[in-house]
């Protein structure tokens, strides 16, 4: 009898996917209601995550999504960051 290991799954909020949560770029609020990306996936506080994808950072950023799920204004300095990593990540 073998063992799976579970797969924790999050839902981007560009295309309202199930995937993987290591697949996906996290956005989290610290405690001190401050939004920053988590590379690492493990910072504490609220997360939102999004698909390496640039349709799906579009959807995010237009619709407010990002916004909404953090309950916390999103920089356009953090957004540009963001912008920058998914295009990193899409181009790998």
């Amino acid at each position: 009898m073998s063992k799976h290991k579970k797969i924790p799954l999050r839902i981007c909020l560009g295309c309202r996917e199930k995937i993987p949560k290591k697949d996906l770029v996290r956005l989290v609020r610290t405690p001190d209601n401050e939004v920053v990306l988590d590379m690492t996936g493990k910072k504490p506080g609220r997360g939102a995550y999004l698909c390496p994808r640039e349709e799906c950072f579009k959807k995010a950023v237009k619709g407010k999504r990002l916004e909404r799920n953090l309950q916390q204004p999103i920089s356009s300095r953090l957004t540009a960051d963001l912008a920058q990593v998914i295009k990193n990540k899409e181009s790998e």
